[in-house]
């Protein structure tokens, strides 16, 4: 199983000699929430949250120099599933651009993976989805596996049930996503007409919770929660990326998340920190001016961000977050967004 740590890296003591097979039999009981960390979250360190920013027009230099200024390979020699943004087959941001998606199979490869797969779960099905944007052919190319959640057993369902969730009786996820090795997420930047008020990181992992063709409408319990985006921070309490990428060249500031109001953010952003990479990816919304509900709640105000630094997932003010200019084109848009995100 994938090991859980806090933001120092230190792997978290509550997980400390739990086999998967414990894992498993907790995540489907009331003791998920020792796991999960419900009460207060994983320990928190007082080393800031990186992220990286650069400023780009291409995509295959933003994954490069967002990836190099990090400065970590957490993929040499792992067996790695990237987790992309394909709830539909729209034009970016509506979906992951395949130039991204491209250019981060590429980068992984060189850095070293054993091996890669691409899993997701889309809302129409999510085969149709791949082929509608050419991901299948792709992926076949570049010696990518496809792993659709669609064809998952009902037992590669994992149930986690925290006891301080909103979620009425827990949710299920993806067990190729909690036993990856090394998990990346790859996600767009926009604005969420829906509940969710804004798709980054965070709201990326919906896609590794059944809909109502695997049983129970989990989606339809989110969507219909008054406490839709404190559901979408607690999803993510089981596992941690290994690494985010997120795609900002194109932007949704109002609409979304198929279609909506476009801008040019010209950014790709990098983390380890599924918060700190949302913070910021706020920042740029509310630099490029966006609706209303993005441009007057503070950063951190914002339910999904809240919810997710009050359990432990990520940087919990603007003081934790160091975000890094991939290079000197970058410095100055870097620095307009760090006020931003310094404001709130």
């Amino acid at each position: 199983m994938r090991k859980i740590h806090n933001r120092s890296g230190k792997k978290n003591e509550l997980l400390a000699g739990i086999s998967r097979r414990d894992f498993i039999k907790y995540s489907g009981a009331a003791g998920g929430a020792l796991l999960l960390g419900i009460h207060g979250g994983l320990a928190m360190s007082s080393q800031k949250s990186r992220v990286t920013f650069s400023n780009t027009e291409n995509r295959k230099a933003g994954v490069a120099s967002s990836l190099k200024a990090l400065n970590l390979n957490p993929v040499k020699n792992k067996d790695v599933l990237i987790k992309p943004n394909f709830n539909t087959a729209d034009r970016t941001p509506g979906s992951t651009h395949n130039d991204t998606l491209v250019a981060l199979v590429q980068e992984v490869w060189q850095m070293g993976a054993k091996s890669v797969s691409l899993g997701e779960r889309s809302y129409p099905p999510t085969r149709d989805v791949m082929e509608q944007k050419g991901v299948l052919r792709l992926m076949k190319e570049l010696d990518v596996k496809i792993i659709d959640f669609d064809d998952l057993d009902a037992r590669d369902w994992v149930k986690v049930k925290p006891k301080d969730s909103h979620w009425q009786d827990g949710f299920r996820v993806a067990r190729p996503v909690l036993e990856a090795e090394c998990l990346i997420s790859t996600c767009c930047l926009k604005t969420h007409q829906y509940g969710g008020i804004f798709t980054m990181s965070l709201k990326l992992h919906v896609g590794v919770v059944p809909t109502h063709r695997h049983g129970y409408p989990y989606m339809s319990e989110l969507h219909q929660s008054p406490h839709q985006r404190k559901l979408i921070a607690e999803i993510n309490a089981p596992f941690t990326p290994d690494l985010v990428v997120l795609d900002g060249i194109d932007v949704f500031v109002d609409g979304g998340p198929m279609d909506g109001k476009r801008a040019k953010g010209h950014v790709f952003l990098a983390s380890t920190d599924r918060v700190a990479i949302d913070a910021v990816g706020l920042a740029v919304l509310k630099s490029l001016g966006s609706n209303n509900q993005i441009m007057k709640p503070g950063i951190f105000e914002q339910e999904q961000i809240a919810r997710a630094a009050e359990i432990g997932l990520g940087a919990s003010s603007p003081s934790e977050i160091e975000v890094i200019p991939a290079d000197e084109k970058s410095r100055q848009y870097r620095d307009q967004v760090v006020e931003v995100l310094n404001r709130g």
